[in-house]
């Protein structure tokens, strides 16, 4: 039997070659995601080992409550510290918020780690942790030194003059280095180092460092080490050995590629139950065709389970190819995957390809499970055909009966996944892990009944297709011909463009709620905030308020109050301007409440008001921050939104109290509307300082999750298009064996005066057919299934309403009907070329 399941692969070789490919492209699939995983994982392993290889001991000071800022050590514990016995080196470190900008003025790494720090060079003049590659070490307040992904992208070099901003206005400091960073600042994100006592003026106080670094003499013991230190130390403060940091660090590298090899493997899981249709309708169809050799091997002694055995050894054989080339295949895709997460800035770190001897071993394993798996019920079909009946090619549908069970299971699964998926949306976040149950049961429910849905859905399609005149009316009499068949083919496309259109729909309805809603609520033109999530200096607005090209502004100032034993912020804005900048929806009061009543109104959100329990003219004691007490009447009441401070208040009333005159951020309209040619007139108005940051109401979407959206929904369309590929290659796969089947009727149709040209056309609308059914199909439950994900979703996205998108729907459409007319391309040709006379002699 191994002979012959041997036999019959190398005699089919073309035929199993797309069945082939539906596996490989699954197995690739999940060798690239262990592949790109394991290489993650060894990438931080040693990113984290280099960066931690001199560190014996590492010290943080506790946070000072007190004064409310970073704990720091003084440069006398330092030295101290250098006389322990067995240290050979002491660093201390400063840490701090450091925006950078290219030579053009657009500030550098937006989004990510914008760093700064200092550079502390031991006995022999170098910092470990930052080797210099070019220059030498700054020696003054004028100096910097870059890593070399920023100087790369801001296109600078030893000698030129870089632009950056700590926390205030923009500095103007010469490069003297360049140097290589292991950490993640390299990923993404920006580093400017500068001398100790520059980078301690800049971020923290002259003579001091907010964390110390100790390497241990050769033979010292760390644990030994860190007690001892721990007697110099300011009290609690955190303190770990180098061995415990690197497990540490480990750990989290292992968590977090853990997740993100989960999600891939889930798309892999995706990608290879689509190829299962493809696997179990090549056997299907190729078992129907050897129906005689098999009825004959029974007639000479083949027991049944030998006849299957053989058709199992054939899958498993196919399957251990597949599994070879997917294997090599995966290396591809983990290296597509590393791409793709590097071009999205994602700040994974870079390192070689890691392949482990299980993920070998992975690979065949799922390529010959899968393969045999998917041919189990045709092996077994195959060894229940009587002999007889089947030297006899007489092949009878599948019963009724059976059609009719199935429809019935069908039916219940698809009752009770809607119901479930109904219920779970309707439960709030603790629906959101149980979901994908129902879902998946929801899916396979329509799976299993589709043969019953093909029939009525090619009949509703075959007026359209007569106007192609015969072709029109053959193609779709051959899609009914095997409703299991063209179900099968037409479930496979299903499932990806259902994930597709479910995860589209949450993700427009999600982004364009975000927008609608910034829009709604902020009627100002711009937002001016500092990108550190750290204050603006008055001197912001008044460069603002008297630009021309600015029709209105406010600050929006904070401070602190004390209200019956609780702390509450409070937010000064300016009245006479506000009305302009912010459109809350007042459940009663208005902002003329701000102009009123001496200056002493206070406007308050749902939010605040539920939680106190005030109402509109309410008096409300207060104690501010320098310890004076007044009251403030409660002047309006609006619907709480993230776009819009949970308080406001007149400015002039705040302002007397305040400690530090800063503002959070600044309000403006301006004449030339939000556009581009605005913001760069407001950014050249601020001399472009990196640390400022100018958003009009799309970037304040996108910063509340549009953007993540978007990025993540182009991350799983590449995913989910692996699916998509395996679906069409079973177009191509159905319509190529139904060519086949079809031999002599084809034959027939060329000898009484069907075209080749005709030929091909009624293959293609076939093709098309079955692609625009299973679209249709996976649509209308992407849609289900994306109204429920938006009920999960709609708590923690304010206002959430869904949408669908019927123009990406159209092109979703569009595209089923090209992968049809893509898929009966080759299938069409060879129907065409088909000889007449060899084609009638065909068994």
């Amino acid at each position: 039997m191994f002979r012959t399941a041997l036999r019959n692969v190398l005699a089919h070789k073309a035929r199993l070659l797309m069945t082939m490919l539906a596996v490989l492209l699954g197995v690739a699939f999940v060798v690239g995601t262990l592949v790109f995983t394991d290489t993650v994982g060894n990438a931080y392993k040693e990113r984290f080992l280099t960066t931690l290889r001199d560190v014996s001991v590492q010290a943080t000071p506790p946070y000072d409550e007190k004064a409310g800022e970073r704990g720091t050590v003084e440069e006398d514990t330092l030295r101290r510290l250098q006389r322990l016995p067995g240290v050979a080196s002491v660093t201390g470190s400063v840490e701090g918020f450091a925006a950078v900008a290219a030579k053009d003025g657009h500030p550098l790494g937006e989004d990510h780690v914008t760093a700064g720090g200092n550079y502390f060079p031991q006995a022999d003049g170098e910092d470990t942790r930052h080797p210099l590659t070019a220059g030498r070490a700054p020696t003054g307040p004028g100096e910097v030194l870059l890593d070399t992904a920023t100087a790369d992208q801001g296109g600078y070099r030893v000698g030129d003059t870089v632009r950056l901003a700590v926390d205030g206005p923009v500095l103007h400091k010469k490069l003297v280095g360049i140097v290589r960073t292991d950490d993640t600042h390299g990923s993404g994100g920006t580093l400017a180092l500068f001398d100790d006592a520059t980078a301690q003026k800049l971020f923290l106080k002259s003579g001091r460092y907010d964390g110390i670094t100790l390497e241990a003499d050769r033979g010292t013991s760390e644990a030994k080490l860190a007690a001892e230190a721990r007697h110099l130390l300011p009290a609690d403060s955190d303190i770990s050995t180098g061995a415990q940091l690197r497990e540490r660090q480990r750990s989290e590298a292992a968590d977090g590629t853990k997740g993100l090899s989960q999600v891939l493997l889930v798309f892999a899981a995706i990608a290879l139950f689509v190829g299962i249709f493809v696997i179990g309708n090549t056997f299907t169809m190729l078992v129907t065709q050897r129906s005689r050799e098999m009825a004959l091997m029974r007639a000479v002694g083949a027991e049944r389970r030998q006849v299957t055995r053989s058709v199992l050894i054939e899958a498993g054989l196919l399957g251990l190819c597949a599994g070879a080339a997917g294997f090599l295949l995966g290396i591809g895709v983990a290296m597509g995957i590393r791409q793709l997460f590097a071009s999205t800035g994602s700040g994974l770190p870079d390192g070689p390809l890691v392949v482990s001897p299980s993920t070998v071993l992975i690979s065949f394993l799922v390529g010959v499970v899968v393969t045999m798996l998917a041919a189990y019920v045709p092996a077994r079909r195959a060894a229940a055909v009587p002999p007889v009946a089947a030297m006899s090619a007489m092949h009878t549908p599948p019963p009724v009966r059976g059609l009719r069970r199935r429809n019935a299971i069908g039916v219940a699964l698809i009752a009770i996944g809607v119901l479930g998926v109904v219920y779970t949306a309707s439960s709030g976040e603790q629906g959101r892990t149980i979901v994908l149950l129902p879902a998946a049961l929801l899916l396979i429910g329509i799976i299993v009944v589709t043969p019953a849905f093909s029939g009525p859905a090619v009949d509703l399609a075959g007026p359209l297709l007569r106007r192609f005149g015969v072709p029109g009316t053959l193609a779709p009499r051959n899609a009914r011909r095997n409703p299991r068949r063209t179900a099968s083919t037409a479930s496979a496309l299903m499932i990806g463009l259902s994930l597709v259109t479910g995860l589209t729909v949450v993700a427009v309805s999600a982004t364009t709620s975000l927008r609608e809603r910034a829009e709604h609520s902020v009627t100002a033109d711009f937002e001016i905030s500092s990108k550190n999530s750290g204050h603006l200096p008055v001197s912001v607005h008044d460069t603002l308020a008297k630009s021309s090209a600015v029709t209105s502004s406010s600050p929006r100032r904070q401070g602190a109050v004390r209200i019956g034993g609780d702390e509450v912020t409070l937010t000064g804005v300016d009245p006479r301007t506000i009305g302009d900048l912010l459109d809350p929806s007042f459940v009663s009061g208005s902002f003329a409440a701000l102009g009123s009543g001496g200056g002493k109104s206070l406007l308050i959100d749902t939010s605040i008001a539920d939680s106190y329990g005030w109402t509109t003219g309410q008096r409300v004691p207060v104690v501010y921050d320098d310890g004076s007490r007044g009251s403030l009447e409660i002047g309006g009441v609006y619907h709480d939104d993230e776009y819009l401070p949970s308080t406001m208040m007149p400015l002039a009333t705040l302002r007397p109290h305040l400690k530090e005159i800063e503002d959070a951020s600044v309000l403006v309209r301006t004449k030339a509307g939000d556009g581009d040619a605005a913001r760069r007139a407001l950014q050249r108005t601020l001399d472009q300082n990196p640390v400022i940051q100018v958003r009009n109401t799309d970037d304040l979407a996108e910063a509340a999750g549009g953007e993540a959206i978007t990025l993540l929904l182009n991350v799983l369309y590449g995913l989910l298009a692996m699916a998509v590929v395996i679906a069409v290659l079973g177009v191509v796969n159905t319509l190529a064996m139904s060519v086949f089947e079809r031999t002599r009727e084809i034959g027939m149709l060329r000898a009484v005066g069907l075209q080749p040209e005709q030929t091909k056309r009624m293959i293609r609308l076939e093709s098309v057919l079955i692609s625009l059914f299973g679209a249709l199909l996976g649509i209308g439950a992407g849609i289900f299934l994306g109204w429920a994900a938006g009920k999960l979703a709609s708590d923690s996205i304010q206002g959430y309403e869904m949408v669908v998108p019927w123009g990406r729907i159209a092109v979703a459409l569009a595209g089923a009907a090209l992968v049809g007319v893509v898929a009966g391309l080759w299938p069409a040709r060879r129907a065409a070329r088909l000889n007449i006379l060899t084609a009638l002699r065909a068994d």
